[in-house]
């Protein structure tokens, strides 16, 4: 008997383009359709590991799965799970692999997703291993861009704020490298450019144009796309550089006056002092919409790596 393949989602990169639109198109049919995928997943509990905190991930997973027709079980913090007694993450996943058919994990170190897999005998969903990948938050983006845009191709995207330890950006620029005319406008303050490796192995290797720059207004005209991030306390060491970039950028009503008309402003939140208040009765503000959206899409993965039809 042949051992059938357990497929995993440790990075945007393991899923084709083909397998990319695919599931936007399955997250678009349950958006119109959601009766027709309420019992899609009866008798299938989803385990939400959650080793770092999580509000909206954690959250649109047990959504997402609850509302396929399964249930979920899991832990919000590592405080509340076996490691605070010293006990390996390789067990633990090897543990809850007979309680559940499928596990969504997030995990402040990076690469621990992929030990996850190693030891896994379900499907293993990333959800965010420290500064390296979030696949999902990604999915997310790419169907909150496709819904508003009508389009994967042909858009200019500005990525403002951290880019240096944003898992989200990282992952976002890997996945739009994919398609056909995109160019990337950087916005960050030096401390926090995005990493070398990724100019070189994914900007450069694949020929996508790019500008960096530390003003947010000098190419806003430009921008079909602007995704704001917050500087991520918890990947500082030292908390006086936090504090003197915390605040570097702050979207408001006057900044956008030089943006276009059908500009989507994108989130992967949460955010703090990064968009002004007053943005969000701007029509143009999505980002409370892309975390709405993060549900269907995970409902359309959820269902892709349980092979449900």
């Amino acid at each position: 008997m042949i051992k059938k393949e357990i497929r995993h989602l440790i990075n945007i990169e393991e899923l084709s383009v083909k397998e990319i639109n695919d599931l936007i198109k399955v997250a678009n049919d349950i958006i119109n359709n959601p009766n027709k995928y309420k019992d899609k997943c009866n008798n299938k509990i989803l385990a939400t590991l959650f080793f770092e905190p999580s509000t909206r991930t954690r959250l649109s997973f047990e959504s997402a799965m609850l509302r396929l027709g399964g249930n979920v079980l899991g832990f919000s913090e590592a405080s509340s799970s076996s490691v605070s007694k010293g006990e390996s993450l390789a067990d633990t996943i090897k543990v809850v692999g007979g309680y559940a058919d499928i596990i969504a994990m997030r995990h402040p170190k990076e690469g621990s997703s992929l030990v996850a897999c190693m030891n896994s005998t379900i499907p293993i969903i990333n959800a965010g291993d420290g500064g390296h990948n979030h696949p999902t938050q990604t999915l997310t983006d790419l169907l909150t861009i496709q819904r508003e845009k009508k389009r994967l191709d042909n858009l200019t995207i500005g990525l403002c704020g951290d880019l240096k330890f944003g898992r989200t950006v990282h992952s976002l620029i890997t996945a739009m490298a994919r398609y056909k005319n995109i160019k990337f406008i950087l916005i960050s303050p030096k401390e926090l450019e995005l990493p070398e490796y990724v100019k070189k192995e994914v900007l450069e290797k694949n020929n996508i144009e790019y500008v960096e720059t530390n003003n947010i207004e000098e190419y806003m005209s430009e921008l079909d796309i602007l995704y704001m991030t917050r500087v991520q306390k918890e990947r500082f060491f030292n908390e006086a550089d936090y504090i003197r970039l915390k605040d570097y950028y702050i979207l408001d009503t006057n900044k956008l006056k030089l943006a276009k008309k059908d500009l989507c402003i994108m989130h992967p939140l949460p955010r703090v002092n990064e968009i002004s208040p007053d943005v969000d009765n701007d029509e143009r503000a999505k980002y409370f919409l892309q975390a709405k959206y993060g549900v269907y899409i995970r409902m359309a993965l959820i269902l892709k790596l349980l092979e449900v039809n």
